[in-house]
């Protein structure tokens, strides 16, 4: 299954986002570190430029440490790009921010040439706190779900610098369906546009593979489980999801999974590396290529039957 959440509010921020690319000096976007490439924007990447771009890693906290400085190094490989990783809980840490920006930007940040700052990140990515940290007060509406903040603002900061605010951004195409369910689980989509039991099962096919001692300990198991159904069962068990003749509400161990990747008691998981991203887009420009090479072979035949 595709997950696809898109609503008007978010297609008009983009097209906003295009137009005033062009006024800004830098662009701040935040990711989550937990999926940081399934977090970027991939409209940045044909309309950046060459505009220095800072990438924040939000929820450090929640991510695995070794991989995020492994995403770190890989991010920074791009030309004009330095990341950061952050929790709300070092807000100054988040307050590096600044400095950064003037580094980046060593020909402005006086009274008569301010640093103009866009700052942009997907639904519920923390992009909110990080801007009231940045402020050193109450601006953007923060909240624990998707979709809290729907309008641009301009916030002056100290420093000289103005940050252009602008509601969380998912893009009309997820093409990469990993990408997608990475996205809802990590509650950048919204709960009533995914199916539980699905992006559930995704992530319990993921974390037995790459963090199976974790899963184990969580959830006291005496043996790894072989697959995510069996996996899905256990828990069902353990945390006594149960209908009627003792079958496993999936429905119901779908959510506490999900509950308890979310809030990190699982332990500190990141959801993909760089060499599975270069992997899957690897694999995802193949298949763009075949159905090309189908499409061009039905116009063909069309255009023989023709003459």
């Amino acid at each position: 299954m595709l997950i696809q959440w898109y609503p008007g509010h978010m297609h008009k921020a983009s097209k906003e986002i295009k137009q005033l690319l062009p006024q800004i000096d830098l662009i701040i976007e935040v990711l989550d570190a937990r999926i940081p490439f399934s977090s970027q924007n991939p409209m940045l990447s044909s309309l950046r430029g060459d505009k220095p771009c800072i990438r924040v890693l939000s929820k450090m906290d929640l991510a695995d440490p070794v991989m995020t400085q492994h995403w770190q190094d890989y991010l920074e490989r791009e030309e004009g790009v330095k990341t950061l990783a952050v929790t709300t809980q070092q807000p100054e840490k988040i307050k590096q921010i600044a400095a950064l920006c003037h580094k980046m930007i060593p020909d402005k940040g006086s009274n008569d040439k301010l640093i103009k700052a866009m700052i942009i990140g997907i639904p519920n990515v923390g992009k909110s706190t990080l801007i009231n940290i940045l402020a050193d007060r109450i601006i953007a509406k923060t909240g624990n779900e998707p979709a809290v903040t729907k309008r641009q603002q301009r916030i002056r900061l100290g420093d000289n610098i103005v940050l252009l605010d602008t509601p969380g951004v998912l893009w009309g195409n997820v093409e990469n369906k990993n990408s997608g369910y990475r996205l809802a689980a990590t509650g950048a989509i919204k709960d009533t546009a995914m199916e539980y039991a699905d992006v559930a099962f995704f992530v319990a096919e993921y974390l037995l593979e790459c963090y199976p001692q974790q899963l184990k300990q969580r959830y006291q198991l005496d043996d790894i489980p072989a697959n995510e159904s069996d996996l899905m069962t256990l828990i069902g068990r353990r945390r006594g999801c149960l209908r009627a003749g003792k079958q496993i509400d999936m429905e119901k161990t779908a959510k506490i999974l999900i509950a308890e990747f979310r809030a990190g008691v699982i332990g500190n998981i990141t959801l993909e590396t760089p060499v599975m991203m270069e992997n899957e887009l690897m694999a995802l420009a193949l298949i763009k290529e075949r159905k090309v090479a189908k499409k061009q072979a039905r116009k063909q035949k069309w255009k023989d039957t023709r003459v």
